[in-house]
């Protein structure tokens, strides 16, 4: 199993380079990047302190040319500015560098997490994750751990009672969590607990309160909940149905099986044949989905969750830093998520034999 992991660990390495030398080609040759936002915002006279602390430019730079047409700049929206201001912006945001340069210094500073700054929110890129990523963890592995203590033991439940009124009855309530997606949830959580027409027991914004520091530890603990007591509801409603008929389908493929008939010959309680045999052998598919669910959780499916309830986690950080071209944010957040991937893929593979011993990893190639 050691030398398993060792090659599963090394394969890490070519697989985050390759997603990260894909993505950064790609992002290259896409319009609308950094310096045509800058140079945008500055032809929209809209250069304000933020853009003047980031760039170096003042808007007294950008007037001496405003009347001349420049129709030789490589930049969509330049006419009209100096070529030199556009120069400086290049250089500030080192775009004044080859490609090949450029790319490698990315892959040197990757190597030690050294992500760079932000190019339009100042600060470093990897305090800007810092502090989003106790809402995005919050938010992912709490509502992930909801989801599968509602599903597996849902599922199993179905798969038992197949056909039975329990089954009838429940499958319209895993219908309808098909059928809404958790920001339609969202929505009627916020109208009817959250002070949107009725009720407002539960808050609407941030991870904690403002007075969180002068809480006990028991109260600390209650205020947490409090403000993710909708959202997580919202992400669990929204993301348990799929599981749970998984489940179910998986124990009803194994409970049909010709060793399950066997063992009800030779006498084996039920009970023992479900969890003694059925659910490691059934479990197995469950457990082959948990990382891309926790992963989906952790970032795709959070980014209308953050936005609506006003919490801002790495989902939304990666979603804004896309739209305004961040180019070392959008990288950043890549690079950890591929990671995360990565290595949740490989706990899953070690989960594998502790569900089933009889799982070797170790004489297959991986």
């Amino acid at each position: 199993m050691l030398s398993y992991i060792i090659r599963r660990l090394l394969l890490i390495i070519p697989t985050l380079w390759a997603i990260i030398t894909i993505n950064f080609f790609i992002v290259q040759v896409a319009p609308g990047g950094p310096v045509e936002q800058m140079v945008a915002e500055m032809r929209g006279i809209r250069v304000n302190t933020r853009l003047e602390r980031l760039s170096g430019i003042t808007a007294d730079e950008v007037t001496s040319s405003e009347k001349e047409e420049d129709s030789t700049s490589a930049y969509r929206g330049a006419r009209g500015l100096d070529p030199e201001v556009i120069e400086e912006i290049k250089r500030r945001f080192g775009f004044d560098r080859p490609l090949h340069v450029r790319y490698f210094d990315m892959l040197k500073r990757y190597v030690v997490f050294d992500f760079g700054e932000s190019l339009f929110r100042g600060g470093t890129v990897i305090g800007l994750i810092g502090r989003r990523l106790p809402i995005s963890i919050s938010l992912g592995i709490w509502s992930t751990l909801f989801i599968y203590l509602i599903s597996i033991p849902l599922g199993i439940a179905k798969a038992v009672r197949h056909g039975s009124r329990f089954d009838l009855a429940t499958s319209t309530v895993v219908t309808v969590g098909y059928a809404i997606p958790s920001f339609l949830f969202a929505i009627l959580l916020i109208v009817l607990f959250a002070g949107g027409s009725y009720l407002k027991i539960f808050p609407l914004r941030g991870l904690v309160s403002a007075n969180f520091d002068e809480l006990s530890l028991l109260g600390k603990i209650a205020d947490y909940f409090w403000h993710l007591a909708l959202p997580i509801t919202a992400m669990t409603i929204g993301g348990y149905a799929t599981l749970t008929m998984l489940t179910k389908n998986s124990f009803l493929d194994e409970i049909n099986k010709q060793y399950v008939m066997t063992a009800r010959a030779k006498g084996l309680a039920e009970r023992k044949i479900l969890f003694g045999h059925v659910f490691r052998n059934a479990m197995l598919l469950i457990i082959a989905g948990f990382p891309a669910a926790f992963i989906s959780m952790f970032f795709t499916g959070s980014v209308l969750i953050e936005v609506m309830f006003s919490l801002e986690g790495l989902g939304l950080l990666g979603f804004e830093a896309a739209t305004q071209r961040d180019y070392p944010l959008m990288f950043a957040t890549l690079y950890i998520f591929t990671l995360m991937g990565l290595v949740l893929g490989l706990i899953s593979d070690l989960t594998y034999t502790l569900v089933d011993p009889r799982i070797d990893f170790e004489s297959r190639q991986v």
